[in-house]
């Protein structure tokens, strides 16, 4: 139970603090936060939870890296359906949460691609393979842990977000967009906010299944 409630409380602060920032950035105009400072939020709110959970559950806190684990053999199939419905009531409350604190919001972090819906899928996609390509080569099993690790992940989120967010909003994660999408009643384009992640991150397991040793992806956790 300690492992679920680890990544309901990690998504939870995850969307809170990352959506959030973007809230407060639209409803301020950008006039203090800016672009730059939302990246900025995602990437340490990513790199403080990763060391608060890593050891208890995986610090996963999204489907596409616990869907990846288990089909890499890091991760038993049976706890993905656990994690992710953890995960998605993370996500929901806290953007519930943003809803009470700021009901002038319109979006509430709400991913809407700028771009033409498969261009956002193309780039979705690779913004998940980039995360999930450090994540499984920084991991240890379907642990994040270590001094470095949260620094790679968080940094990554940073880098994606600062140059991918004012296209897509760098989602990179299906219940991170989600449950922005349920507060905020803007659900255009969702599908491929559920379905590029997934593959991009199944896409870097068999990248790292390439170029690694045979059993690097062995030994299910």
């Amino acid at each position: 139970m300690k492992k679920y409630i680890s990544e309901l409380i990690g998504t939870f602060s995850l969307v809170f603090c990352g959506t959030g920032a973007m809230t407060v950035n639209e409803i301020t105009g950008g006039a203090d936060l800016t672009h730059v400072g939302v990246a900025i939020t995602w990437g340490l709110i990513v790199m403080a939870m990763i060391y608060a959970f890593g050891e208890i559950s995986g610090a996963h806190f999204n489907p596409a890296v616990t869907i990846a684990f288990a089909y890499a053999k890091k991760f038993s199939w049976k706890e993905v359906p656990k994690y992710i419905i953890a995960q998605l009531l993370g996500a929901l409350l806290a953007s519930i949460l943003l809803w009470i604190i700021f009901p002038d919001s319109e979006y509430y972090g709400a991913t809407i691609p700028v771009l033409e819906p498969w261009r956002a899928f193309v780039l979705e996609l690779l913004l998940t393979f980039f995360l999930m390509l450090t994540i499984i080569n920084v991991s240890t099993g379907s642990k994040e842990v270590g001094v470095m690790a949260g620094i790679a992940i968080g940094g990554v989120v940073l880098l994606e977000a600062m140059f991918a967010g004012p296209m897509t909003k760098a989602s990179m994660n299906p219940v991170r967009s989600i449950a922005p999408a349920i507060v905020s009643g803007h659900f255009e384009h969702l599908w491929l906010y559920i379905l590029a992640p997934i593959l991009g991150a199944l896409l870097a397991v068999v990248s790292c299944k390439l170029v690694k040793d045979d059993s690097c992806c062995d030994g299910a956790c």
